[in-house]
């Protein structure tokens, strides 16, 4: 008879706030007005998340709430593909890497359903396409009230395991009328905004 396998236990959701990136000068408190009389970028916006490390599988969830009519979103593809510049517009990204390790992966996911992740060797070094994907599981869904993006990926072997200790960002690009962008992270550490940093990749799995 074959045995049992053990069930994983259950790994709790850890919770995030993204805020958008503000220039020093701009004032604390409310997001201060754009040129010519615009809101400045990501006014009216509110973007939260929630994510886990499960079985070998990253398991991601964004909701956007606010002036949704504001944002600017791709169009639906009847093939999404890997796709790149897609940070050009709306587009939610991750950022992953071994704990104490250079090397890194950037995931671009659009709500048109295309996609890409690319491997770094270092701070922007060494940019190619992650060769061990064809494809990336990842739903985006607009409701009344909500833009919300479901992402299950099962890690690439070097990522998944069990020892290893991951750094994760999560960030996005939101366009909005007048092809105004605001640049999210949990957190922006430098003087502009940069989701390339190390330091800004604060989530821990």
């Amino acid at each position: 008879m074959k045995a049992d396998c053990p069930e994983q236990p259950e790994v709790a959701w850890q919770a995030f706030v993204l805020h958008p990136f503000q220039a020093e000068a701009s004032p604390a408190g409310p997001i201060a007005s754009g040129p010519a009389g615009t809101a400045g970028p990501g006014a009216g916006l509110e973007l939260t998340g929630q994510i886990r490390r499960q079985a070998g599988t990253l398991e991601l969830g964004l909701r956007l709430v606010g002036d949704l009519a504001s944002i600017v979103l791709a169009a639906p593809s009847s093939r999404p593909e890997r796709r790149d510049d897609l940070w050009r517009s709306t587009c939610f990204e991750l950022f992953i890497a071994v704990a104490g390790e250079p090397a890194y992966r950037e995931v671009n996911l659009s709500p048109s359903g295309d996609w890409n992740v690319y491997r770094f060797g270092g701070y922007r070094e060494g940019m190619e396409n992650e060769p061990s994907l064809q494809a990336l599981p990842f739903d985006f869904k607009s409701l009344p009230g909500s833009i919300e993006l479901a992402l299950a990926w099962p890690l690439p072997d070097d990522l998944r395991a069990t020892n290893a200790r991951l750094e994760v960002g999560v960030c996005a690009v939101i366009e909005q009328r007048h092809g105004q962008l605001s640049y999210w992270a949990v957190t922006h550490p430098g003087d502009e905004a940069d989701f390339h940093r190390r330091d800004g990749v604060v989530l821990r799995l």
